[in-house]
Order: structure tokens, then C-alpha cells, then sequence
């Protein structure tokens, strides 16, 4: 009877951890680099975006025409915004609508490739 029990917690165990190895991507994407474009109101604009975990966690604009200086906070808050609402449904900044749409739908652009 000990027996019985030790190998029943050790098959619960075993159990347990296969059912947490399974939900370590439980996020709506797949893992890995993507790379999407987006038409800013100066020209192209592209991004890098990086699911981890099924999350994106991070998206980096690697190619732009806009207005440097002008457009660098834009550049730097949509994404974030991006991230935290893990989706490309944000507001856009008022005064930079076309170069938050162009970073939005880029990302989305990237983000095809990786939905589950």
C-alpha cells in the first residue's frame, strides 16, 4: 500500500509539471523575431517585433522617414502602448496620427506572421 501511494503522488507530480511545461506559451503568438511595414507620412516605416512567451516584448521601429526629433516621442510611446495592451488597437497621438497608424500597422504587419 505505501508503495501504491508513493507512486501515485510521483504520477501527480509528473502530472503537474507536464501541465506547466504546456502552459509556459499560453500567449496568442507564436515565439520568435518579426519584421512588418507600415506607410508613415513620409515614407515607409519598419519594425522589429519580438514575442516571447506567446507576448510581445518588444518592438523596435528600424527604418523611418519621419521628422527626426519631431517624431522620436511617437517613435518611443506607441509602442509601449503596443506592448502593454498586447495589441495594435491603441490611440493614436494627436498632432502624429499618420506616424502612429504607420507604427500600428506595421507591427500588425509583423504580428500576421506569429498569430496562433
Amino acid at each position: 500500500m505505501k508503495n501504491f501511494k508513493q507512486l501515485l503522488v510521483l504520477a501527480l507530480v509528473v502530472t503537474l509539471l507536464f501541465a506547466v511545461g504546456c502552459q509556459a506559451n499560453t500567449g496568442k503568438y507564436t515565439d520568435g523575431v518579426y519584421t512588418g511595414s507600415g506607410e508613415g507620412k513620409f515614407g515607409p516605416m519598419k519594425v522589429e517585433v519580438i514575442v516571447e512567451k506567446g507576448k510581445i516584448s518588444a518592438i523596435k521601429v528600424v527604418e523611418h522617414s519621419e521628422t527626426p526629433g519631431l517624431s522620436d516621442s511617437i517613435i518611443e510611446k506607441i509602442p509601449q502602448e503596443i506592448i502593454k495592451a498586447q495589441s495594435t488597437e491603441v490611440s493614436a497621438i494627436s498632432g502624429a496620427t499618420v506616424t502612429s497608424e504607420a507604427i500600428m500597422q506595421a507591427v500588425q504587419d509583423a504580428i500576421k506572421g506569429a498569430s496562433k
